[in-house]
């Protein structure tokens, strides 16, 4: 071994001697205290063996002698209080739509005798509560003066989300952004809309959902292309409730399938099962990086596909070892230094702007070796030593089972080393089943996809999802296949400017 090497595993496993001793010493002056207490406590001492009791006493404080508690210095730190922020400056950028000036009564009644020498200047901020508007669209019919024979002159018809129906652009960007992004489960839009005054059932906006879906089907596809062809991809999937359409007031399982790369879009796709075969047709001509958790259905796929590299997810890694830590807290508490070392080494290189692939590889190599190196032989002899069912067995297990995956991030600079950026674009369908519980039916869980895909990859890029839906809401009922999508996708869409 190295020396280098030698003095790092040296050191750690001081560091966890010490834990133990720690522990150790702990455990022994608990059970002296408890001791003491049965031995001079009220009514206790009659009860017990004194001798016995006192050689007991004796012997444990003999052991906790044999293993101090180093001395440890305590400073006392008040955290830097951070300014709040004041209001003039939090609410800079809310418009002004009322001024209120207040003249004292003395002024009113005779102003002539004051003259203005300054002023004090506030100010509260109000709400107008949402309420709907009507928008009339008048297109005047023409005759020819001259030729009578000649039909009238009518201006098309604006192009709408639905067409023949009431629905503004604006309305339906309304309602499918309250269901996906505000969570709020259909039956309370019809109750807030009856307030506003529009009495709009819920099966009329169900119907607009379903038309929102398909309008915005084109640019779903161009996203989930876009990242097939990207050479790397972060996989994963979060199971849905639906209704069986053969058995009334029963639920089935479903999946959304999450596919999505660091800074790019998020798509999603709803499958009716879990299977290997539906990572085979989402990831169908898929060919570069594939990222994951341990899912078998991912592995099973790189193996059949040449051309794909699975990489693995050290949060996952680390997750269990996190789970032992009640049970095993040295131990578990180790390792879990060892994972944090790599990530601190990420941390810091993402400070110190590394982008490049192969400069991160180079590092990764370098840099993750000699931790790797222990990490795996510490997961080893541990595995040998504790219960294969027990938790810290379990997550070493899962550490050596997935290992070579989760080294192969050495090779590829381009990746993460863990799959936190496509589980936290998950989490919006998780709070959103939390309140409309399950999906209607199968057929209508493709339309949850592609908007959950729309408005996540919305909120990743900094945009609002409302202001970009009520957009293409109403620029693609215009459009043909002919027009060029590409400045539609969240990724390159930008605001349009109000017209003057």
């Amino acid at each position: 071994m190295p020396p280098a090497e030698q003095l790092y595993a040296e050191n750690l496993a001081l560091k966890e001697e010490m834990a133990t001793v720690r522990e150790e010493n702990v455990h022994l002056r608990t059970q002296i205290d408890w001791l003491k207490q049965r031995l001079f406590g009220p009514g206790q001492g009659e009860k017990l063996d004194r001798a016995q009791l006192l050689l007991k006493l004796e012997e444990l404080e003999k052991l906790a002698a044999r293993s101090p508690v180093p001395a440890q210095t305590i400073a006392y730190e008040r955290a830097p209080s951070q300014r709040r922020e004041a209001p003039r400056e939090l609410f800079a950028k809310l418009p002004v739509k009322e001024t209120l000036e207040i003249i004292p009564e003395e002024v009113k009644k005779d102003p002539e005798l004051y003259e203005k020498i300054g002023e004090e200047r506030t100010f509260e901020v109000d709400i107008t509560p949402p309420k709907l508007f009507k928008r009339e669209i008048i297109r005047p019919k023409y005759r020819h003066r001259l030729d009578r024979t000649r039909p009238p002159v009518l201006a098309p018809a604006p192009a709408r989300p639905a067409p023949g129906g009431y629905a503004s652009a604006g309305l339906m960007a309304w309602v499918i952004n309250a269901k996906y992004v505000e969570h709020l489960p259909l039956y309370r839009e019809e109750k807030q809309l009856a307030r506003w005054g529009a009495p709009i059932s819920r099966q009329t906006m169900c119907e607009w959902v379903a038309l929102g879906a398909q309008w915005l089907e084109i640019i779903y596809r161009q996203m989930l292309q876009g990242l097939l062809a990207g050479g790397y991809v972060q996989a994963d999937e979060t199971p849905v409730r639906c209704q069986d359409p053969d058995v009334p007031g029963k639920t089935v399982q479903g999946w959304l399938w999450a596919l999505s790369r660091p800074g790019g879009d998020v798509v999603f796709d709803w499958r009716l099962s879990r299977r290997h075969e539906e990572a085979v047709a989402l990831l169908q001509g898929f060919k570069g990086l594939l990222q994951s958790d341990g899912y078998e259905a991912y592995a099973s796929f790189v193996k059949t596909h040449k051309g794909v590299t699975h990489l693995g997810c050290w949060a996952h890694a680390r997750r269990y070892f996190h789970e032992s830590l009640e049970e095993a807290p040295v131990r578990s508490g180790f390792i879990l230094r060892l994972i944090g070392h790599l990530y601190g080494l990420e941390k810091k290189w993402d400070e110190e702007g590394i982008v490049d692939p192969a400069q991160r590889a180079h590092l990764r190599r370098r840099d993750f070796a000699m931790t790797l190196s222990l990490l795996k032989r510490t997961a080893t002899h541990l595995l040998g030593r504790v219960l294969p069912k027990s938790l810290l067995g379990q997550a070493c297990g899962y550490l050596l089972r997935h290992w070579d995956v989760l080294v192969a991030h050495c090779d590829h600079g381009q990746s993460r080393i863990d799959n936190n950026l496509i589980e936290n674009a998950i989490r919006p369908s998780a709070l959103g089943k939390k309140n409309w519980l399950f999906i209607g039916h199968p057929d209508a869980g493709q339309r949850s996809a592609i908007i959950y895909s729309i408005v996540v990859s919305c909120q990743r890029h900094g945009i609002d999802p409302f202001t970009y839906l009520k957009d293409l809401l109403t620029r693609l009922p215009g459009m043909t296949n002919q027009n060029d999508f590409a400045t539609l996708m969240p990724s390159a869409w930008r605001q349009p400017k109000p017209a003057s």
